[in-house]
């Protein structure tokens, strides 16, 4: 069985700056490589040309493959062309090799809507690989039509590859999108849920505290008089959710009806529920007594996705858990020194990570802010603040 560190290597998407030095060292090795052929016997080189001439073709046909991720379709040209002056002047026996690997590049960037008959390339490429392999005398097959063909079939192969590739990220960046809307679809199904609860418990309080009031109107007027304060504030409250909500929600149907929900009473069962996976959890609420129910299971929502993700994508690790809110806004900080912040997203959920989808839109709902990425020091971070509008009872 390989070693985890093995397979981390050699599965791990590579930077771009490590994807150019990779370049840089092909350059440098195949340009010394090509300058020993030309300088030897070997090569095939024409002996009327100086050493230097024929070394400094051999390097103008490696040496810029290094930059090829950065002006593809200049590299490519430059390396084909000088290719082209080698076998012409029978300085090198080289098969187009690097201007096969700088096309891959552009292939691979060309725009989509510059069309050009790939599979016809495809074919033509297998075509001269067959023939050059066994249709060709060996004597053919060595000189300057062997090159040719090969080099046919060497830059139809590179094409045919980099455009596969293209198509298939292309495909691959179609599908994040379509999961990331449906990611943001289902959450707010599930945020439309809550609504409904927090709207069959408002009401059902009004009419509970309005039935009050009107029964002891007369004879206990004061008790009547909170049960009207009552009214009011789950009123203000419930309205208030409401217009954050229903500013992004669609009207859904069919939606199931869901248990109590969750709030920030239950975040010690969350930070029982990490410790049991593997994550010392540090939680600290702060302020946090009064917030509208909607704001609180928001939170809550928010600290169990973030913890989720740290016990799936960290492994054993530390984890502060900070809540802290004031008579305006609600602040949620979830850091830990864990690893694996690569496999959790970027720019906060580019990478498709859903959880972090859900996050955003939570906070989005009240207008607040979210962030979420690596820490330069090692780990990952998740902040958000929400802001609310306090309610305030007259009387």
């Amino acid at each position: 069985m390989a070693h985890p560190d093995l397979r981390s290597f050699f599965t791990r998407e590579l930077s771009r700056g490590r994807l150019i030095a990779l370049d840089c060292l092909v350059a440098a090795v195949y340009a010394a490589t090509l300058v020993a052929f030309a300088l030897s016997d070997s090569g095939g080189a024409t002996p009327a040309l100086p050493a230097w001439l024929r070394s400094a073709i051999a390097v103008t046909i490696a040496a810029p493959v290094a930059v090829r991720r950065l002006w593809p379709v200049p590299v490519f040209a430059v390396v084909f062309v000088m290719s082209v002056v080698s076998t012409a002047l029978n300085v090198l026996d080289e098969p187009f090799l690097a201007a096969a690997y700088a096309l891959y590049p552009v292939a691979v960037s060309a725009p989509r809507w510059f069309r050009v008959p790939t599979p016809a390339i495809a074919v033509v490429s297998a075509f001269c690989l067959f023939v050059g392999a066994l249709a060709l005398p060996p004597s053919v097959a060595a000189g300057n039509v062997g090159l040719v063909v090969f080099g046919t079939a060497a830059l139809g192969g590179a094409w045919t590859i980099g455009r596969a590739v293209a198509e298939r990220r292309a495909y691959a960046g179609q599908r994040a999108e379509q999961r990331a809307e449906q990611a943001v679809a289902e959450e707010r199904l599930r945020i439309a849920r809550e609504l409904h609860d927090i709207v069959t418990h408002g009401m059902g309080l009004i009419a509970v505290k309005a039935s009050v009031a009107n029964h002891v109107l007369a004879v206990r007027p004061q008790e009547a008089h909170d049960a009207l304060r009552v009214i009011e504030a789950t009123s203000r409250t419930s309205l208030a959710e409401m217009r954050n909500m229903l500013a992004l929600l669609r009207s859904e149907t069919g939606a199931d009806e869901v248990g109590p929900l969750p709030g920030l009473g239950r975040l010690p069962e969350l930070v029982e529920t990490a410790t049991a996976a593997g994550v010392e959890v540090d939680l600290s609420v702060r302020g946090a007594e009064r917030l509208p129910d909607g704001v609180g299971v928001s939170v809550y929502r928010i600290v169990q996705e973030a913890l989720t993700n740290v016990a799936k994508h960290a492994g054993p690790a530390r984890c502060r858990v900070s809540v802290e809110a004031t008579d305006r806004e609600v602040r949620i900080d979830v850091v830990d020194d864990g690893a694996g912040a690569s496999t959790r997203g970027g720019a906060a959920g580019e990478s498709g990570g859903h959880g972090l989808v859900g996050m955003r839109e939570r906070v989005a709902m009240f207008g607040g802010v979210f962030a979420a990425g690596p820490r330069p020091d090692g780990g990952f971070a998740v902040s958000a603040c929400l802001p609310y509008q306090p309610v305030r009872v007259s009387g």
